[in-house]
């Protein structure tokens, strides 16, 4: 037998295992059509095959084997689209993957619940008053400002209602149209309205006050039309006035929004941005009576700032009142006699310097010598401060602080310094007196000359005029300024300074408040100087160039004894000297302020009279003294005789000093006058001073005697407050 199966005549159909083929089976790719793992796979069937034959293993592995061959061919005819690694690349372990990203999501979480925890519980009051805030403003509301009185009652700065206008920045800025609307309405620029808004003193989100005074028109449109002026407020608030205009404006002075220094200043005293204080006089120096307890308003406001409610309300306490020392009708009639007279001065022609008087100011003060208080306080030229209520225009500013104004805000009562010229004789006297330089019955031959002994340079110096009075005792020297007389006492000093020391002139100005402060209770008040060694010492080494020279020498002596040299002193310092003197010794300090008054007319505080001092004048220098100031007035030689010239003298006796200081070629001298009267027993003192006005009997002293003839007529009369008596209180 051959082996051939019956039948089958084709090639290759043996089923014995070289046969190509399996019966029932497919013919399989050769190796060179499949990629190597399927050849492979292939191969290790064919191997297989061979070991089941020799084997005998079982038909079921066999076919296991030959469908996993199927398989990978099937596989290799299909390409395969996934990426390939790499040869070396490492397996992906997603295990790992995962546990990270766990890690991450809750750190995320524990990080974003520490976040909420922190903003809940411990940011949780903060944002809450934040949220509050947006909701309620505490609103401080202004009181009313106490009034200043005159001493009989008359309001000389009161109060009257007034309409205010207030924006918020918030609506500005929200709506640009209504700073160009508002600006329409009430007849200003929107420039300005923009710089108060922008005006770093005031809170965002407290109304902003940009009018005062409003009217009542310009009022009701803001009423009617309140959707057009969304965050715009009209509130009541009181305005300052003035009834008598000018009239003491220096003494009273005005209130004004209170600075950034003065905010700082005052910090804890419950001042605000926009709040108005006492800039100067009475208004500044009794700031804490007038202004009064300012109240409180919790307001409810929308977005824009504008109030839609109020919550709780804290009224305010008004100001206290202060009432003055002042005489109302004696204050006007002295500053209407100090104005005319310097009006006179600028048109009358001066035949001895050939000029016309200057006369660019002057003041006059009226105190009453037994307690200090000042009774008319008068400083030209003057202005109307109302000009400064709802803050003052730049043009009234400029015009107020114009050269040409001749600085009308200034008090010359108190801040101009003048050289005293032979007012400043009663401390030459007194010293002269006390120390025993000289007796009540001196007597010095005046030739209109006094030579310095062997002296170099100026050693010359001469009356004013050159008039010479021959042999003359102190009271009449006194009585006519004779300078030669005070010459020879400022020399007789300077020789004998081992005796005396250097200063016994200065040092008994100085108890006359000569060179010190007075203490009157203004705020401002200067102190002036008194000519001496020190004073020489001090300029020199300020200013090298102007004051050369810094030593000290007789002629510096000779001057300073007679009310020249460097010596300046004010009108308040010659009251008050010329007080002290008349009530014979005593120096009281100055004052304006009698009490202060709520406003039930009850007296919280009283301002009792303060003695500060004492002059030396036992009854041998004070008679000698006072007989030289009346025969000033009575005696031909004096130097007020024609001043006071039919002066009806018997009905109110006075006593006095005229004063004229040279000022330099081209200039009238200082004009001064200072009187007290009725003697013996003085009641009142007038101080008088007219810049550059010529003599102290032409400028000043008509002045004086107008005032004392108006007090003839016119007595003071006593206070109105329980408890005062007498003249000037």
């Amino acid at each position: 037998m051959d082996g051939s199966r019956p039948g089958s005549s084709r090639p290759g159909s043996s089923r014995f295992p070289g046969s190509s083929r399996l019966p029932g089976s497919r013919r399989l790719p050769s190796s060179s059509r499949l990629g190597s793992s399927a050849g492979e796979r292939y191969r290790s069937w064919r191997s297989s095959r061979r070991r089941w034959f020799r084997s005998g293993e079982s038909l079921g592995s066999l076919l296991q084997a030959r469908q996993g061959a199927r398989r990978a061919a099937k596989r290799q005819l299909k390409p395969d689209l996934r990426p390939r690694r790499a040869p070396k690349e490492l397996r992906p372990r997603p295990r790992v993957r995962l546990r990270v990203a766990g890690v991450l999501v809750v750190v995320a979480f524990i990080s974003l619940f520490v976040r909420l925890w922190y903003l809940q519980v411990l940011e949780a009051p903060h944002y809450r008053q934040s949220v509050l805030a947006n909701v309620l403003r505490t609103v401080q509301t202004t009181p009313v400002r106490g009034e200043i009185l005159a001493r009989d009652g008359q309001v000389l700065v009161g109060n009257v209602p007034s309409e205010t206008v207030a924006v918020t920045r918030l609506a500005a800025d929200a709506n640009p149209n209504l700073v160009g609307r508002l600006a329409t309405l009430l007849g200003v620029s929107p420039a300005s309205i923009r710089a108060t808004l922008t005006d770093s003193v005031f809170s965002d989100y407290e109304p902003i006050p940009v009018a005062t005074g409003v009217t009542t028109s310009q009022v009701f449109y803001l009423e009617e039309h309140p959707s057009q002026f969304q965050g715009v407020t009209v509130e009541t608030t009181p305005e300052t006035t003035y009834p008598y205009g000018s009239t003491a404006a220096q003494e009273l002075g005005y209130v004004g929004e209170i600075s950034p220094s003065e905010l700082k200043a005052m910090k804890g005293q419950g001042y605000q941005p926009g709040d108005l204080v006492g800039q100067a006089g009475v208004e500044g120096s009794f700031q804490s009576y007038l202004r009064g307890t300012p109240g409180k308003e919790q307001l409810e406001v929308n977005s824009l700032g504008a109030v839609v409610g109020t919550l709780s309300h804290k009224p305010s306490k008004p100001g206290d009142n202060v009432e003055l020392s002042l005489d109302l009708p004696l204050e006007q009639f002295a500053a209407n006699a100090l104005s005319k007279e310097i009006h006179i001065l600028r048109h009358t022609y001066d035949p001895v310097n050939h000029i016309y008087p200057a006369a660019p100011g002057g003041a006059v003060v009226v105190e009453n010598p037994n307690n200090g208080h000042i009774l008319a306080m008068v400083s030209y030229p003057s202005y109307n401060p109302s000009v400064w209520v709802g803050g003052i225009s730049e043009a009234n500013y400029q015009a107020l602080t114009a050269p040409s104004a001749h600085d009308p805000m200034v008090n010359r009562a108190i801040q101009g310094a003048y050289t005293p010229g032979s007012t400043f004789k009663i401390a030459t006297s007194t010293a002269a007196l006390d120390d025993g330089l000289i007796t009540p019955t001196t007597t010095i031959d005046d030739t209109g000359l006094f030579t310095v002994p062997n002296c170099t340079g100026k050693c010359t110096f001469h009356n004013a005029g050159y008039a010479a009075l021959g042999p003359i005792q102190f009271p009449l020297a006194l009585a006519a300024s004779d300078d030669v007389f005070f010459y020879t006492l400022g020399f007789r000093f300077w020789i004998n300074r081992a005796k005396y020391g250097l200063t016994p002139i200065q040092n008994m100005a100085n108890r006359y408040s000569f060179g010190e402060l007075t203490g009157i209770d203004l705020p401002g008040e200067v102190t002036g100087q008194v000519d001496s060694p020190q004073l020489r010492a001090l300029q020199h080494k300020e200013n090298p160039t102007a004051f050369p020279n810094p030593g000290w020498y007789v002629g510096d002596n000779l001057e300073m004894a007679f009310g020249q040299g460097e010596t300046l002193l004010t009108p308040i310092q010659l009251a008050t000297a010329y007080s002290t003197f008349a009530n014979g010794g005593t120096r009281y300090q100055p004052q304006v302020a009698e009490a202060v008054v709520s406003p039930s007319g009850k007296v919280v505080k009283r301002f009792a009279p303060k003695v500060v001092g004492h002059v030396p004048l036992p009854p041998s220098t004070y008679d000698a003294m006072l007989t030289g100031f009346e025969q000033e007035v009575l005696n031909p030689l004096g130097t007020g005789y024609y001043t006071f010239l039919g002066y009806p003298y018997s009905q109110f006796p006075i006593a006095g000093k005229t004063g004229s200081a040279s000022l330099g070629p081209g200039k009238e001298p200082n004009s001064l006058y200072v009187g007290f009267g009725p003697v013996p027993h003085p009641k009142y003192v007038v101080a008088a001073i007219i810049e550059q006005g010529g003599y102290g009997d032409v400028g000043a002293g008509p002045v004086a005697r107008k005032i004392f003839e108006y007090l003839m007529s016119h007595p003071v009369g006593p206070s109105r407050l329980p408890g005062r008596k007498g003249a000037g209180g």
